[in-house]
């Protein structure tokens, strides 16, 4: 389980603190894969990082027992200077991966990088770091993975194999998404955070939650 407690996320400005959640007080079940909705601003992607812990929250905390990925759109936290495969052994040994050669194998194979595997990351384009990111992502065994308009990741055919890989997850994982697109949502999950004027409530009829959302 995933508990948010008290959760609040605020910026200092000049005219005094803004807040851009506070009071969030929700439980997010094992065995849901859940949408994080919410109108532009409402602290989606925030509140994604913060639950991956490569943001903090101002107030509150999150509680949880779950192996959680980092957003699977994120790449600012690879190593620009290291290469493909570097960075593969860094994260797999912060992550406590024992058998780092398949990893590699893996994110080789799923990335479609061939030879640019091999040359460091700042030299990637913005697609090439997407589907390497995917695919570091995918290669790690986490209990619940978040994804942040991810499914946009690379062409029609890659799109197809990022959507496999994900569905075969799930069979023993759970996912957190962060979308945009409506279909997407009822694609792959199953109940719903709302976020509106700064607050949260959990449904669990995804149906209901995208009603609630498109009447905001």
């Amino acid at each position: 389980m995933i508990a948010l407690r008290n959760l609040g996320k605020y910026y200092p400005t000049r005219f005094g603190a803004q807040y851009v959640f506070r009071g969030l007080n929700v439980e997010i079940p094992d065995d849901r894969d859940v949408a994080i909705l919410g109108k532009n601003g409402a602290g989606k992607s925030t509140l994604l990082r913060i639950i991956a812990g490569i943001d903090f929250p101002t107030e509150g905390e999150v509680a949880t027992d779950r192996f959680i990925s980092w957003p699977l759109a994120l790449t600012s936290g690879l190593q620009g200077l290291m290469t493909g495969r570097e960075n593969v052994r860094f994260v797999g040994r912060i992550h406590g991966i024992t058998d780092l050669s398949a990893v590699e194998r893996y994110v080789l194979d799923f990335s479609e990088l061939g030879e640019k595997f091999d040359l460091p990351v700042s030299s990637y384009s913005s697609g090439m770091r997407s589907r390497y990111n995917f695919a570091l992502s995918m290669a790690i065994d986490f209990d619940t993975y978040l994804l942040d308009e991810v499914m946009a990741v690379g062409d029609d055919s890659f799109r197809k194999k990022c959507t496999e890989a994900l569905n075969e997850r799930r069979e023993r994982s759970n996912i957190i998404l962060v979308s945009h697109q409506k279909n997407t949502i009822r694609d792959h999950c199953n109940a719903a955070i709302l976020l509106a004027y700064g607050r949260a409530e959990f449904y669990e009829d995804i149906e209901r939650a995208i009603y609630r959302l498109e009447r905001l």
